[in-house]
């Protein structure tokens, strides 16, 4: 070989290597569990950015998905998303509140350029030309909307989560049973490590149910705090849009981010002057030192699991070893009455405004459309036909149906139960958020029973945190849900942030062996 041939190839050698140093592979990304602040500690680091985040997910999704049909659709702009945030890091080197966290959000939830279905046929075609008020918000943020998730069709179902345009989400743990509904897609999805976290509503149950069943943190936030706009209803003067989370602390950052009067949503004017601009602050871990915990024994013994009672009994210890002072039982006077005559048929109303404002099309403009265009779904099938007749106040009282800051009997069960919490100095009550465990989801309907989250709170418009409460025996979920008063969402925080920090009782499913 000559001398020019030598020098040659020490030459191209040495470009191998240079190039081979500027490219270097970056290590598998681990996705499992991770928490906001771990992912902006990478990014600052250089360890990874959100394009490596978003394909990381985008691959669990792929790989894991058919387990158990949470996904709907990938967002095909997530990528673009993200490279684009990647691109005003490095010139900035300012992170926004939420930049780079891919979330998840139910199909009921209008985000511009993919459809919103509510997993029905009369909107599988339904693509909105703009962001809800909380999608535009978290945006604004640098959040990433990486995909939309499963529901129960027109989120009809607290028990399970079947839809027409997806069929049914099966729960991660164990793949016999339901992850609850409506936002059963949203839960399973993020307890599988898909996102950071995602959103759901609920109208009775389905932020904390689902949330309960796959051992999530579920924040139904006061009604009034955060706006609705831009969402499919099922009953407005009920529903609530709020964080799915693996943690108190995600699930705090993205609520403090949603917060906010929105004049298309008149129920926030509420919440002006009542809420702090910072909620991050109030994550605590000695949060439940000194605060007085009531516990609400006509809900948590009522029919109980013998396995729910005992992990609930075991997170009354829990609570009283972090520093809670327990006050059991606490006796809301009339409880049983007040809570009767509660719900009101308003989905014909709702629903139809719905289609006027968003949807604008002449064949689908009243429930009799949505009938006539059809669903799989004999349970939802059910609900549709019974609300062509519905009307006004379930039960036997003839009070006029209104929100919650007007309605007489909604105000009337609040007060009694704020003025026992403020006649014991009670910084929250508790109870497991079901009395039972989940479902099989072929035997939902028989098999429904101890949901306590449809109770008070969707009523009385309280705020009810869920968080992990353990598991019981096949690997199956439990909640204890913390309920507040009226726009103390932080106190919630404190609570269920100390009370998660000191259990840990948080654990992901392992999809290869989900008794399946």
């Amino acid at each position: 070989m000559n001398k020019l041939k030598i020098i040659t190839t020490f030459a191209i050698l040495f470009l191998c290597i240079s190039s081979c140093k500027v490219t270097e592979k970056k290590e598998p990304l681990n996705i499992e569990e991770l928490t906001i602040t771990a992912i902006h500690k990478a990014y600052e680091e250089g360890k990874y950015n959100s394009q490596d985040l978003v394909r990381a997910y985008i691959s669990a999704i792929n790989t894991t998905n058919d387990k158990i049909n949470a996904i709907t659709m990938i967002n095909p702009n997530a990528e673009n998303t993200a490279r684009a945030l990647d691109e005003e890091y490095q010139k900035t080197k300012v992170l926004r509140s939420l930049h780079g966290i891919p979330i998840i959000i139910k199909d009921n939830i209008n985000i511009s350029g993919l459809p919103t279905t509510a997993g029905a046929f009369a909107l599988q075609d339904f693509v909105p030309e703009e962001d809800a008020f909380v999608i535009n918000k978290l945006v604004e943020a640098g959040a990433i909307i990486l995909a939309k998730s499963n529901m129960a069709e027109w989120a009809f179902s607290a028990m399970h989560t079947e839809s027409s345009t997806n069929g049914t989400t099966l729960n991660p743990y164990n793949l016999d049973f339901v992850p609850a509904g409506s936002s059963g897609g949203t839960a399973a999805s993020i307890a599988s490590n898909f996102a950071l976290g995602g959103l759901g509503t609920d109208t009775g149950n389905s932020i904390r149910g689902p949330s309960s069943h796959n051992a999530l943190v579920g924040f139904r936030t006061t009604l009034g705090l955060i706006s609705r706009e831009g969402i499919v209803p099922l009953f407005l003067r009920n529903d609530v849009v709020g964080p799915m989370c693996r943690t108190v602390e995600d699930a705090t950052k993205i609520m403090e981010i949603m917060v906010g009067v929105d004049s298309k949503d008149p129920i926030t004017k509420n919440s002006k002057n009542k809420t702090p601009k910072n909620y991050r602050q109030f994550l605590d871990k000695n949060g439940l030192k000194g605060a007085r915990i009531g516990v609400l024994r006509e809900l948590s013994d009522y029919e109980i699991d013998s396995d729910i009672k005992v992990l609930f009994e075991k997170a009354i210890l829990d609570l009283d070893s972090l520093g809670a002072v327990i006050i059991d039982p606490v006796v809301i006077p009339d409880f049983n009455t007040l809570k009767q005559n509660q719900w009101c048929a308003t989905f014909r109303t709702d629903v139809e405004s719905f289609l006027a404002t968003y949807v604008k099309r002449d064949t689908i403009k009243t429930l009799e459309d949505i009938i006539r265009i059809g669903t799989t779904s004999e349970y939802s099938k059910e609900q549709l036909l019974e609300s062509t007749t519905a009307i006004g106040r379930w039960g036997d009282s003839d009070a006029e149906c209104l929100d919650v800051y007007h309605d007489s009997n909604r105000i009337s069960f609040r007060e009694a139960i704020e003025t026992v919490m403020d006649s014991l100095n009670l910084h929250a009550i508790i109870y497991p958020s079901w009395n039972n465990k989940p479902a099989h989801f072929d035997h939902f309907q028989e098999e429904y029973r101890g949901d306590n989250s449809q109770v008070i709170a969707p009523h009385t418009g309280q705020p009810a945190f869920t968080v992990p409460m353990g598991f019981s025996p096949g690997n199956l979920p439990a909640g204890l849900q913390f309920l507040g008063k009226m726009y103390d969402e932080a106190t919630l925080i404190k609570l269920t942030y100390s009370y998660e920090q000191g259990t840990k009782h948080r654990n992901p499913p392992q999809l290869n062996n989900a008794y399946n």
